[in-house]
Parts: structure tokens; sequence; C-alpha cells
């Protein structure tokens, strides 16, 4: 079974950037699709992002297209979740996980990290 730990997470101003890493710490990702998801406070989790196990195919969410980009390093083992122009709505704890049913709006997580923290604020 994969498994992922996330890291990257950071307190950062609005419009401010950061890198999140997702690897694989028990498994290689040669063929997992891999989301990102996140939890913001008192909301419940929903995906931000998603990519294929080679990476031909991404798939990001409404509210973060055009800001965030996801890629992927096979040889390293690692997702990438790079995100520019950081909103205040963007806090939340961000998790990745294998997505078997692949990338879209209704993703289900095979297996997750523990989550990173991404805090946007002043």
């Amino acid at each position: 079974q994969v498994q992922l730990v996330e890291s990257g997470g950071d307190l950062v101003q609005p419009g401010g950037s950061l890198r999140l890493s997702c690897t694989a710490s028990a498994l290689r990702l040669n063929l997992e699709t891999i989301a990102w998801f996140r939890q913001a406070p008192g909301k419940e989790r929903e995906g931000a992002s998603c990519i294929s196990s080679f990476g031909g195919t991404t798939w990001y969410a409404d509210s973060v297209k055009g800001r965030f980009t996801i890629s992927r390093d096979n040889a390293k083992n690692t997702v990438y979740l790079q995100m520019n122009s950081l909103k205040p709505e963007d806090t939340a704890v961000y998790y990745c996980g294998t997505v078997p049913g692949g990338c879209g709006s209704s993703m289900l997580v095979g297996s997750w990290g523990q989550g990173t923290q991404v805090t946007v604020s002043s």
C-alpha cells in the first residue's frame, strides 16, 4: 500500500507562493494517479488538483484554476503543487492521496498522507 508524506506548508502573506511536495515513502508512484485535497477549518475536505500517473492529464478545481499548477517527477517519487497568488481562503491543511478512479470532480482516495498546513494571512 502506498504511503505518502506531504511537505512545504507554511505561513505566507496574501499574494505569495508556496510549493508543496508529496513523496511516496513505501512504494513508487509510477502508476498512481495523485490528487491534492484540502480541508479548511470548519469545512469538508475538497479536491484541489489531480495528475495522472505519467502527467498527461491534470485537473483543477475552479477555485484554484489559473493559480495552482500540479506536476510530478516519478523518478523522485514526488508530486508537486505550485501555489501562486495565494488568498486567505486557501488556508487549509493540504493532503495528497492516490486516486484509483482517476481525476475528476468526484475523487475517491485510496491512500493519503498526514497533511501539511498552509496559512495565508497578513
